[in-house]
């Protein structure tokens, strides 16, 4: 029904948000990353959402990025998850830590977020794995951007496709590169002799 919400950011709670937008104020499930990106209270915020209606509720999620959302939709229509499951998801999870995760087969890494278990991240990654794709990390023409983040995002999937270049399938590089250590300052020829350092005990 809604596309987007915007209006002033009026209250913050433990796991959403009250817009008020036309003298309403909507209460909005969001995730860890849109709640961390969101300006002080007072704030103006465009909030992109979904709406789900149940018999005894009607349930606003909303995300900051079109990306976030469309990610969010994918991961309900995944059988055994939910809108709480998905927001577990991405809230401990960027959009393109995901993309990794299930593109490099990771279920350990979909399974630290609560209440998912490594059987329904297996599940995710088999339904998911065919409609993520990396080269829609860092989407372009997003109406507001959530916290930056960092150029290790940037360098992994160069290093990804440094190690497809030299003949590795993209499931083995996606794999190599996650289990290799990163943070911010990681350049690419360093996450590449990890991870061909990784691919060596495969």
């Amino acid at each position: 029904m809604y596309a987007y919400i915007r209006g002033i950011l009026a209250e913050t709670e433990e796991d959403a948000v009250v817009v008020e937008a036309g003298g309403i104020g909507y209460r909005i499930y969001t995730t860890g990353q849109t709640y961390g990106a969101l300006p002080p209270v007072g704030g103006t915020v465009r909030i992109y959402t979904y709406q789900q209606v149940r018999e005894d509720a009607v349930l606003l999620f909303g995300f900051l990025t079109k990306d976030e959302l469309r990610i969010f939709k994918l991961l309900i229509g995944v059988s055994g998850i939910g809108p709480k499951g998905a927001l577990a998801i991405l809230s401990v999870m960027t959009t393109d830590d995901l993309r990794f995760a299930v593109l490099g087969e990771d279920a350990k890494a979909i399974a630290r977020a609560p209440g998912v278990g490594v059987k329904t991240a297996q599940r995710l990654i088999l339904e998911l794995r065919d409609k993520l794709n990396m080269d829609d990390a860092a989407p372009q023409g997003s109406a507001a951007q959530p916290v930056p983040q960092a150029g290790a995002k940037g360098a992994k999937s160069e290093a990804v496709q440094a190690l497809t270049a030299l003949g590795y399938s993209s499931s083995e590089a996606l794999k190599a590169v996650n289990e290799a250590e990163v943070t911010d300052e990681t350049d690419v020829e360093e996450i590449l002799k990890a991870a061909l350092k990784n691919m060596a005990l495969l």
